[in-house]
């Protein structure tokens, strides 16, 4: 586990890993203004997202922890987004992951800490949004292809939504001719869970489903 101390306090990443969120964005600004590479901002400002997730995941931080260090990103992102290249960011990842909480739940809390940290270590990510159908799930597989699939969900007639859209995403990936590996993830999911639905892997915990997520993206492009 690497400690807060490592960073410089006064770097874009300190600042960040600290969740000073004034001195971050001034510090994305201050580099903006001399002229510096996006994309190397951005690569620092997830170094600093980082250190956030692991002191989430060794208890050092709360949820409100990683909420708050999600809309320092997103803020500069607000300033950063714009002076990228078309498809600027798609060389520099290592994985793309497609997520979305299933039909009959709107709860996407978790699932927006699970991207966020998914973004800091270099995954795409794509984000469907809430209580999607399983057919829209597996056109968007179809079209967008990723490692792996998280099925996220709060509620108890979540799993009912698990079960139909794991279904559909096997019936995509056969048509696609590769493996499509599906997580689910949220507080209602189990081992039982996972073997009803048919999923691959399951997580209750955001940075348990990161490091899943990760892992199977590695060992799918090893």
């Amino acid at each position: 586990m690497t400690e807060i101390l490592d960073l410089e306090p006064l770097s874009l990443a300190g600042r960040i890993a600290v969740l000073d969120e004034q001195g971050a964005l001034d510090a994305v600004t201050l580099r903006v203004t001399g002229g510096d590479d996006p994309l190397a901002i951005i690569e620092e400002c997830q170094l600093g997202m980082r250190y956030v997730g692991e002191h989430y995941q060794s208890g050092k931080y709360f949820i409100s922890g990683l909420i708050m260090a999600g809309e320092i990103f997103r803020e500069a992102m607000l300033i950063l987004g714009p002076l990228l290249p078309v498809g600027g960011l798609a060389e520099d990842t290592v994985g793309s992951v497609m997520l979305c909480t299933v039909r009959g739940d709107i709860h996407d809390l978790g699932k927006s800490i699970v991207a966020m940290m998914l973004s800091s270590y270099g995954l795409a990510v794509h984000d469907l949004g809430v209580d999607v159908a399983p057919d829209e799930v597996a056109r968007q597989a179809r079209e967008l292809r990723p490692d792996i699939v998280g099925l996220s969900g709060l509620l108890t007639v979540a799993t009912a939504g698990m079960k139909a859209t794991v279904s559909e995403l096997r019936e995509a990936a056969l048509e696609m001719g590769r493996e499509l590996p599906v997580i689910i993830g949220g507080g209602i999911v189990n081992e039982q869970t996972c073997k009803w639905t048919g999923a691959d892997l399951w997580a209750n915990d955001a940075a348990q489903g990161v490091q899943l997520i990760r892992e199977a993206v590695a060992a799918g492009r090893g």
